[in-house]
């Protein structure tokens, strides 16, 4: 066996100062030898530079002393000047000569030795080859004068009493101070202040020149009026002052030119010096100066990072941010690389803001300007991007750099941060807070499609609101859906609360209801103590715990709310209102209000006959009477849940065995493959089992697979969803999973056609005739405009030539800025808008921050804009569960056991549960769902209406004789002619009514004098409605030759469809006691199906969830 110590050579000894001392032979006899290395050169001189000037703390050190010596020679002469006694005669020798006591002149000697000395040792340290310019300069000049003098009054004792201006030094200790400044910034690493050195620069300028005319008229009037100091200090301020009392002036020439001299000099430094100090006041107003860390240590703020600050994203920020309590005290730094604006700058100088918010040009990527924020000591830092880039991804781009930089600087400090595409979300996993807007935006966008209007539901959720906008309105909806906007998410633990206490060990569902029926408060989820997953409505078989925190939709929170009992209310004589008109029935309990809710009164009493009611099932003949619904279990009993197995998916049986076999041969349940920055998490959907050639995804051209060029061709049972984009990017991903999520019927799954590009054409290719939904994505490449608000102009347009083709068209529109939603569907001489629009200005003026939820197009949910989800992540920073409880109900995250949000219609099978407490306890007690809001759709009543001016169409005679409509057609014809779309060739089918009503009008005209003015208004509506028909026939005739050019179908195209002639918007929370009318759409958090899985089946759960796993890469959406 080798011996491996013989192999191995023993280490040398290392260098030690040990070993030195001790005579370490192996060291003396190694032949390695020790090399010292130096930053500077080593030389005595560059050893001495190093001291005196190189090195900050040893530099600071030495001017510090040279600023104390040159202090201590001025406080010298002034002893000097008061310890002298006035001489007597005007001879010019007291000039020259003066008094100095022996101990005064050594300490003079002494302080002009040491001066001297290090003047030139400076110097010569300071050489750079040119010995005038170190000769020549200013404060060498003035150091010779001082002290070269007292150095040969040693040698030559009878100079001992020579003047020497030694008050000079004054500009000496200027110069050192300046100098000791600037090395205090760079021993301490601060950031150098320019106006801190300019105003103490100004400052020692006006103490120097004081001093200096004080020193010399005193010294000049020993010939003349022999002034002492205090006289010659009051002739200095009175002559600088520009006051000038003449009752102290001086007498000698010399004095006199002396004067001149330092006004002279006055006025050519001060003004320079004034004009740096307000040149650098300016460019500090532009910059915004700092934050104190005084302020900063004792005051809570949170700092506020943006490429550019647009006055709409900063009061949207401050409207959310300062619209909570405990949040009035902070204040917000705004951190921006480019200057102020007019607007901002005009906004940030209102007392309400300016006392809060300043403003920093800086970049986030300089550690100079994250500590003029004080990003360390912030509470907060919100980074959000630009989506007016016209490279969205450049802008993520630096948003990304801005969190690196400030979780480099200020690790600790919380971050909320926007991101714009999914793709680049993984590099800022490290943030606490992340809202992606594409995300976001096609969640919504998807859903919108399955649950009508959800992105209104999700926008009114997420903005801080009182209730009372709308609530001077004379139309109920206005006031019924201005107040239900007010519900917002809160939170509080049960033990804690009054609202659920007292539920502890009984069932979710059971929980949910009666906390509804007692108090309106809509409980939609909790969160275990030990679990950071918030569950949404989790089911009845979820049991509360004391140390659970409820998650409650409510008009306020909890701790906000008093709480009245019966016999309080009795006592009170508070009479009890009543909601009128035909949507609701008699209050039977007080409804949730700002400040103050109250429990349940429940009358049993019958009601009314003589109110609004709805025929309720019968059986034979016996006496009418509302059918029972069964009670809600405190604890969830098995036999009495319907359990919704979707994974089975009952649709299946409703099939015939041809269509079950074709149907499972489709579809298969399972994980979607993406890429890891997709930046969605997993989700359960339904997928094809091989997947489609890229050839087959092209709609309009046909392969080798199908033959297939229109939509129509497919023959799909269910109708399409169109999304009309500019790329098919990332982003879409989230689009199509919500619609496939694995919760929704096989047969209720709707073909998505993505459409990059909407000519005519292509639009009817795709079958836009019989589509159910139509997704209009803004585009990117419009988003940035010269005029902000001219961002959205073309896809304005575009939408409403679809408005106008097609008017039976449920279109769902974003847009990038929100006062842009009046423009949809936009009707110039509709009334019932402009009256909207007055509103919305009077709820602006009242400091509404949702003055845009009265347009028709928002309440409905057919347009919305993503920065109006912006206040989700400043709500966040108070609410730091709103991001996940919103993803949740879009359906980004999916939590085990976390319901989901959908939808139900009530159709005239329902209309027997009658209010909304009813249905309440029906689907608590049955399926375990939770209702959080009731989307509404009424008829417009207006005059404006369609269906109004039909109606009144329909009562007018149009009959004329047969001459006069022959004469008609022929002066009309050309005009007629020009009037009608030049692609239309066939003048023959012109329609009857068109003809029609132009005789009418015409003989109207004759008749017009004998209408009274009420009756003509009347008539001159119909007109315009005919009008306004025939021109639909029209547009609908141009559509039709143009399905037929292409060998299009146009069967099923429905051209008179109106939209416009009913309304519709949502109900949050609405009342116990709101009923329930017909097409009424619920939106429901219904439990997840998994969790209700048999227990006694794990193989199949187990083998579903597997096969799901490992289809990952095999299966195709």
């Amino acid at each position: 066996m080798v011996d491996l110590e013989s192999e191995v050579p023993p280490l040398p000894p290392r260098y030690r100062f040990r070993d030195l001392l001790l005579g370490d032979q192996g060291w003396q006899n190694d032949d390695r030898v020790q090399v010292e290395f130096y930053m500077n050169e080593n030389t005595f001189k560059e050893r001495l530079k190093l001291f005196f000037i190189k090195n900050q703390r040893s530099s600071l050190r030495i001017r510090l002393f040279n600023f104390s010596l040159k202090l201590l020679s001025c406080l010298l002469y002034i002893i000097r000047v008061l310890l002298e006694k006035p001489s007597q005669g005007d001879e010019w020798s007291h000039i020259i000569w003066v008094n100095r006591s022996v101990p005064l002149w050594g300490l003079q000697v002494l302080v002009a030795l040491i001066s001297l000395f290090e003047t030139i040792l400076l110097g010569y340290l300071s050489y750079k080859g040119n010995i005038w310019e170190q000769i020549l300069r200013i404060p060498f000049i003035l150091e010779i004068i001082n002290a070269v003098p007292f150095i040969i009054s040693i040698f030559w004792p009878s100079l001992r009493n020579l003047f020497v201006p030694v008050f000079l030094n004054c500009w000496l200790a200027k110069h050192a101070l300046e100098n000791m400044i600037n090395d205090l910034h760079r021993a301490i690493q601060r950031t150098q202040s320019a106006m801190f050195n300019q105003v103490l620069i100004l400052i020692s300028t006006l103490l120097c020149l004081i001093f200096t005319c004080i020193c010399g008229i005193q010294h000049l009037e020993r010939i003349g009026k022999k002034l002492n100091l205090f006289d010659s200090l009051y002739f200095c301020i009175v002559t600088f002052s520009t006051v000038g009392f003449g009752d102290v002036t001086p007498e000698t020439w010399s004095s006199k030119l002396f004067v001149v001299i330092m006004i002279c000099v006055a006025l050519v430094v001060l003004p320079i010096q004034f004009e740096q100090m307000a040149y650098l006041w300016m460019e500090r107003q532009k910059s915004g100066g700092n934050y104190s860390r005084h302020r900063a240590q004792t005051e809570k703020h949170v700092v506020l990072c943006v490429s550019s600050l647009k006055i709409d994203l900063l009061m949207d920020f401050l409207n959310e941010f300062y619209a909570h309590p405990r949040l009035q005290d902070y204040y917000v730094v705004i951190l921006c690389p480019t200057e102020m604006d007019v607007q901002v700058r005009r906004v940030l100088q209102i007392p309400m803001w300016s006392q809060r918010v300043i403003y920093l040009q800086g970049s986030a990527l300089k550690d100079q300007d994250l500590l003029r924020a004080k990003m360390d000591d912030a509470e907060a830092c919100f980074i959000l991007s630009s989506r007016c880039e016209v490279d969205r991804t450049s802008s993520d781009h630096q948003t990304i750099l801005r969190a690196w930089a400030v979780k480099d600087f200020a690790p600790k400090c919380p971050l909320y941060v926007q991101i714009l595409k999914p793709e680049n979300k993984f590099h800022i996993k490290f943030a606490d807070h992340v809202v992606c807007e594409e995300e976001f935006k096609y969640a919504m966008l998807a859903l919108n499609c399955i649950c009508p209007a959800t992105s209104t539901l999700i926008t009114l959720l997420v903005h801080t609101s009182r209730g009372q906008e709308g609530q001077q309105s004379p139309e109920q909806w206005q006031k019924t859906y201005g107040r239900c906007s007010g519900n917002e998410v809160y939170h509080i633990t049960l033990e804690e609360s009054t609202f659920f206490a007292e539920y502890e060990g009984k069932s979710f569902t059971y929980a949910s209801f009666h906390a509804h029926k007692k108090y309106g408060v809509c409980l939609i989820g909790v969160r275990r103590e030990d679990n950071k997953n918030i569950l949404l409505n989790p089911g009845p078989r979820y049991i509360m715990n004391a140390t659970d925190i409820c998650f409650y939709i409510n008009i306020t929170k909890e701790e906000n709310s008093a709480f009245k009992n019966e016999d309080q209310q009795k006592k009170s004589n508070v009479p009890r209102s009543f909601y009128h008109g035909p949507s609701r029935l008699p209050v039977h309990s007080i409804i949730a209000s700002m400040g103050t809710v109250a429990i349940d009164l429940q009358d049993t009493s019958c009601r009314s006959a003589s109110g609004p009611t709805l025929s309720l099932p019968t059986e034979g003949i016996k006496e009418i009477r509302r059918p029972s619904i069964a009670p809600v279990l405190e604890v969830a009993d098995t036999s009495s849940i319907q359990t919704c197995d979707l994974l089975s998916d009952q649709s299946e049986d409703e099939t015939t065995p041809d269509e079950k076999m074709s149907s499972n041969l489709e579809y298969a349940k399972g994980y979607p493959p993406y890429s890891p920055y997709i930046g969605s998490s997993p989700t359960f959907c339904h997928l094809l089992h091989e997947k489609v050639p890229f050839c087959c995804l092209r709609l309009d051209k046909s392969c080798q697979h199908n033959y297939y060029e229109d939509a129509k061709a497919y023959g799909f049972k269910n109708k399409l969803i169109i999304v009309a984009a500019e790329t098919a990017g990332n982003g879409l991903y989230n689009f199509i999973v919500p619609l496939r999520a694995y919760y929704r019927p096989k047969k209720e799954l709707n073909p998505i056609v993505l459409l990059l590009d909407n000519p005519l054409d292509d639009l009817l290719r795709c079958g836009v005739t019989f589509a159910a939904n139509m997704v209009v994505v803004d585009k990117e490449s419009t988003m940035s405009a010269e005029e902000d608000y001219m961002a959205d102009a073309k896809t304005i347009v575009n939408v409403q030539t679809l408005f106008r083709l097609f008017s039976s068209l449920s279109i769902i529109t974003e847009l990038t800025h929100p006062a842009n939603m009046r423009f949809m569907q936009f009707r110039a001489k509709d009334c019932y808008s402009l009256a909207l629009s007055k509103l919305e200005k009077k709820e602006r003026e009242r400091g509404s921050n949702l003055a845009f939820m009265f347009r028709l197009p928002f309440a409905a949910g057919r347009v919305f804009s993503i920065s109006m989800l912006d206040t989700l992540l400043y709500q966040s920073f108070v609410k730091d569960y709103m991001i996940s409880i919103t993803r949740l109900l879009l359906g980004l995250d999916t939590t085990p056991g976390s319901g989901f949000l959908c939808s139900m219609k009530i159709t005239e099978d329902d209309l027997w549960i009658r209010t909304y407490a009813r249905l309440y306890q029906k689907l608590c007690s049955t399926t375990g769902d939770v209702p959080i809001g009731i989307y509404r759709t009424e008829s417009q009543k207006l005059t404006t209406s369609e269906s109004r001016e039909i109606t009144s169409q329909s009562q007018i005679s149009i009959s004329v004789e047969e001459w006069e409509d022959t004469k008609d057609c022929k002066e009309h014809g050309h005009h007629r002619g020009n009037h009608r779309n030049s692609t239309s060739s066939d003048q023959s089918d012109h329609p009857l009514l068109r003809r029609k009503s132009l005789q009418w009008a015409r003989r109207l005209s004759r008749k017009g004098p004998k209408h009274s003015g009420k009756t003509a208004e009347k008539i001159t509506q119909q007109r315009l409605n005919l009008y306004r028909r025939s021109e639909r026939q029209e547009l609908a005739e141009l559509v039709k030759n143009r399905m037929k050019h292409l060998g299009l179908s146009t069967v099923g195209y429905d051209e008179m469809n109106d939209q416009q002639s009913t309304l519709s918007y949502i109900l949050i929370n609405p009342s116990p006691d709101t009923r329930l009318e017909l097409n009424d759409v619920v939106y429901l958090i219904r439990p997840d199906p998994l969790a209700y899985l048999p227990n006694s089946e794990p193989s199949r759960k187990n083998s579903i969830t597997t096969a799901g796993q490992d289809s990952r890469e095999e299966t195709q959406l």
